[in-house]
């Protein structure tokens, strides 16, 4: 099969590679849908992943066109979702069902071969049944905004009337933006240092928009922020913005030292406003209500998807795309691939 090889950071090949079979417990899946997240950048650019040569890409969808021994409950065909965290099952975050945060997980795309290719063998444990006619891509990007809802939800969610706020508006962040809409948010404030995505922000739901150079009214104070950008400057401006007693999560990963200015902390810690982490997006019953409440209000139409693809490409295209993601002119939102 066709695949997107990573060697080392920077060098991205496009190969043939031994297609995987379904083992014992497994379905075989053609890859459908595969989008781009911001951590493959570092991944693919600069870091590496955990192990090279590996093929990475791990928000996507599939058909099963091979059922291995043992499975049960899913048919030829089917389009189906795939949770990219392979959790342990054993240790004591995974029993107490906090799957997230799994001492020893295994990981599509970072850790095991994902879906930069034609095909993914997927433990069954990992596939999650789609509501009937739901587009491959929308399926795709059910692990954005399941990540969204679960950083909103440990925050402990948005009251009916309360002012939201998301800083940095890729897909999570544009997803987190619908989320508290939906959750009743009266006014949602929006901050990125790129007009195109606040244009995107305003698409999605938020009420007012500003560029990260702007200076902020002191009147839109935030009840429940979500950082999503992972940047110093970002994150304590989100503690800056939270209004007293709210609550800001962090879902953005910075790539060097934070610190956090004197005034940043003066203010969070005068104001009582609850600082969170938040990692993946899993629940229990694993992958959790995180997942199938997105699968189902991206079926609803509730939470819009297809206005944040700016790139809908073929496979063949994936390495000029990485070589492009060097300029920090072009733009783009959500990177979709259809190997």
């Amino acid at each position: 099969m066709r695949a997107a090889v990573l060697h080392s950071p920077g060098d991205i090949r496009l190969e043939d590679v031994r297609k995987p079979e379904a083992g014992p417990g497994e379905v075989l899946l053609k890859v459908a849908a595969v989008g781009v997240c911001g951590s493959d950048l570092p991944r693919m650019l600069i870091k590496g992943a955990h192990k090279m040569p590996l093929i990475c890409g791990h928000e996507f969808s599939g058909h099963i066109v091979e059922i291995g021994a043992g499975v049960d409950g899913f048919s030829m065909g089917e389009l189906v979702a795939v949770p990219p965290l392979i959790a342990c099952g054993t240790c004591d975050q995974c029993r107490r069902g906090q799957f997230s945060r799994c001492r020893n997980y295994d990981y599509f795309g970072s850790r095991r071969d994902g879906a930069y290719a034609e095909f993914v063998a997927v433990p069954v444990s990992n596939l999650l049944k789609t509501p009937p006619g739901l587009d491959p891509r929308a399926v795709a990007m059910t692990d954005p905004a399941s990540i969204a809802l679960h950083a909103l939800w440990k925050a402990g969610g948005v009251t009916i009337g309360a002012r939201g706020g998301v800083i940095g508006c890729g897909p999570i962040g544009l997803f987190a933006i619908q989320w508290m809409r939906l959750m009743g948010a009266s006014e949602v404030v929006a901050i990125d240092v790129s007009p195109e995505k606040l244009a995107q922000a305003r698409e999605a739901g938020a009420t007012h928009t500003f560029l990260a150079t702007d200076p902020l009214p002191n009147d839109l104070l935030c009840d429940v922020i979500i950082e999503a950008a992972g940047h110093p400057s970002s994150i304590n401006a989100a503690a800056r913005q939270c209004a007293p007693g709210g609550h800001v999560t962090f879902i953005g990963i910075p790539v060097s030292d934070v610190t956090l200015e004197q005034k940043t902390f003066q203010h969070f810690l005068r104001q009582e406003i609850s600082l969170h982490g938040s990692w993946n997006s899993f629940g229990a019953p694993f992958p959790g209500p995180q997942w199938t409440v997105a699968l189902d209000k991206l079926a609803s139409g509730d939470l819009k998807w297809e206005f944040m693809i700016t790139h809908d490409l073929p496979l063949a295209e994936l390495p000029s795309i990485f070589e492009r993601f060097k300029d920090r002119s072009f733009f783009f939102s959500k990177v979709m691939f259809r190997p």
